[in-house]
């Protein structure tokens, strides 16, 4: 670690700690060259996997586009912007720790599809209508049983 007062490369460790949330290590340093001491903060960053379509094409996974399908599914339904985005975190969790380079869109559709289930009904009936291409109304009434089968 490079020391911010006299940019020497010899530093030590002279405490670490984990944060009250438990994400970060805070670690105080001693510069060996000019004594002075600095905390830092380290967290591990681990890369979200690419994301393989459903034609076969690979691309980044984008959060954004991931907030807009779920945005559109709960569009004028009575759901808060944290619970949204705390889903938003949980898929992208999910998909950090599974290990996979790349995963298929599908994946990503079911887990939406579990977040919105927790979080709104219409709005995972909405998502899975578009998600899953319903032909016609029997297809609906399966999923809206589905659903009423398992709330009860």
């Amino acid at each position: 670690m490079r020391c911010p007062f006299c940019s020497a490369q010899d530093t030590r460790v002279i405490d670490s700690r984990v944060t009250d949330d438990g994400e970060q290590v805070k670690r105080r340093r001693e510069c060996l060259a000019c004594k002075e001491r600095f905390t830092t903060f380290e967290i591990t960053e681990l890369a979200l996997p690419r994301v393989i379509k459903r034609n076969g094409e690979r691309q980044s996974f984008d959060e954004n586009k991931l907030r807009a399908g779920m945005q559109r599914a709960l569009e004028k339904r009575p759901v808060q912007a944290d619970a949204v985005e705390a889903a938003i975190s949980r898929i992208k969790k999910h998909l950090q720790v599974c290990g996979e380079r790349e995963v298929p869109a599908l994946t990503i559709g079911e887990l939406v599809m579990q977040e919105l289930r927790a979080l709104d009904h219409v709005a995972y009936v909405r998502f899975a209508s578009v998600y899953r291409s319903f032909q016609d109304l029997n297809e609906f009434t399966a999923m809206i049983q589905n659903l009423q089968t398992h709330v009860e």
